[in-house]
């Protein structure tokens, strides 16, 4: 009877998968026009009114108890642009599934008939170019394609499916400002949180899968070298902070290479240097803006106190007074931490995905130094968590050898059907195997 039982089950999983196929390629078509629409159409961070509204409305009609604009930031008159969208079903866990919304301050040239010719205003009143150049735009139509197939679906699952449309990824304020908001308070308080990033190097529907660290955390830090200017002739008049600065910049390779373990990675990045006026004049200052990526929490303490270390060291070898020493700024407003995938969550995620899409479609995949804000659902892994990767790229490129386009690249342009068909699938069985 056992076997019995196993062989009916085994039947009656693959026939959810074909008719979750066949229910997938109903919905491509338009699934495609709303793709192309939010592409053409992409928002800046703390600006999503737009894409949200669409998110809040198309959920809205699929059932969903949807609540919208949910957060708040710390910075005044900014609205916060969350969507929540419940939906329950009987007694059973609470499955937290996110999409993030935002776009990026770039100027598209994919060429694609869709491509976006979208400017906007920043936050710091700049004219710029806006493109869905980290694929955001197949994140949301992938939400609605999933939120689709679950409502038609209830049968298959049990508990409550918590919808979460998040603002401002890019900038990592947006799932601090829902949290803020009082999230698992208003609405119930999830035992699992999953989300998917599209990939631009795994082929377009692939699913990658990573247990444990998937991400870096991210430090912004900006650091004042400070000196005493004076004359370019007479540097002996003067403290000169850019010699400093490039000194302090040498220097900090020797945090990776000499102060930590090869086994734990870091990256320390001086990604802008400002400092000086005219070309005989030294400068009273040089400001340099930095980026710092762990994965552990206590390598990270450490690499922030050896920047402040070395950036001090090299103003006191140079003879800079105490009032003169460097300043070291660490910008928590725009610093996340770590992504950290349950590895047991993820893991069953992976079996499951393994079982419904075959094991060519899903595999394991290494650990990236980019940084991500969906961890902060988790509330220091008091809640576990899982983020898939899901191949957007076409075989045929990756096939020729030719570059690539990152995220965040200009040129960066989804494959949209495989790679919607692959994401809506994966994330659908994701929330079936959490919620059967």
């Amino acid at each position: 009877m056992k076997r019995i039982a196993i062989v009916l089950l085994l039947i009656a999983s693959s026939a959810a998968a074909q008719s979750l196929d066949q229910m997938i390629d109903r919905e491509i078509p338009s699934l495609l026009t709303t793709y192309k629409q939010l592409h053409a159409a992409p928002e800046l961070s703390m600006q999503e009114k737009n894409s949200s509204a669409l998110v809040a409305s198309r959920l809205k009609e699929l059932g969903y108890e949807v609540t919208y604009p949910v957060g708040q930031y710390l910075e005044p008159g900014a609205t916060c642009y969350g969507v929540v969208a419940i939906m329950r079903n009987g007694t059973g866990p609470t499955l937290l599934v996110r999409s993030d919304m935002d776009a990026l301050p770039v100027q598209e040239q994919t060429g694609l008939p869709y491509a976006s010719t979208v400017r906007a205003k920043s936050q710091s009143g700049d004219d710029v170019p806006v493109m869905h150049a980290c694929g955001h735009d197949i994140h949301m139509t992938t939400l609605m394609g999933t939120a689709k197939m679950l409502a038609q679906m209830k049968s298959q699952w049990h508990g409550t499916l918590m919808l979460i449309g998040q603002p401002a990824e890019e900038v990592v304020k947006g799932a601090d400002g829902m949290l803020r908001d009082h999230l698992y308070e208003r609405f119930p308080k999830p035992d699992y949180a999953i989300a998917f990033h599209d990939n631009a190097s795994l082929p377009a529907g692939q699913v990658g899968y990573t247990p444990g660290y998937l991400m870096a955390s991210a430090d912004s830090i900006n650091v004042t070298i400070r000196g005493l200017g004076g004359h370019g002739a007479s540097p002996q008049t003067t403290k000169d902070p850019v010699v400093m600065a490039a000194q302090f910049i040498n220097a900090l390779q020797t945090i990776v290479s000499r102060e930590d373990s090869p086994l734990d990675p870091v990256v320390v990045t001086v990604g802008s240097i400002h400092g000086g006026t005219k070309r005989n004049i030294i400068p009273d200052e040089v400001q340099l803006l930095m980026t710092v990526r762990t994965y552990k929490p206590e390598v990270r303490k450490r690499v922030v106190a050896s920047i402040e270390r070395i950036a001090r060291g090299i103003a006191m070898s140079a003879g800079v007074p105490e009032d003169r020493m460097p300043v070291v700024e660490l910008l928590a407003g725009e610093s996340v931490d770590s992504t950290y995938n349950d590895p047991a969550l993820t893991e069953r995620i992976a079996g499951a995905l393994t079982k419904g899409m075959g094991a060519a479609n899903v595999v394991r995949i290494d650990p990236l130094m980019v940084s991500e804000d969906f961890g902060r659902f988790g509330i220091d892994r008091k809640i576990p968590i899982c983020m898939l990767n899901v191949g957007a790229v076409d075989p045929a490129k990756i096939a020729s050898g030719q570059r690539l386009p990152s995220l965040h690249s200009s040129g960066f342009a989804p494959l949209p059907d495989p790679t919607l068909r692959g994401a809506i699938k994966a994330m659908t069985l994701a929330v079936l195997e959490i919620l059967h």
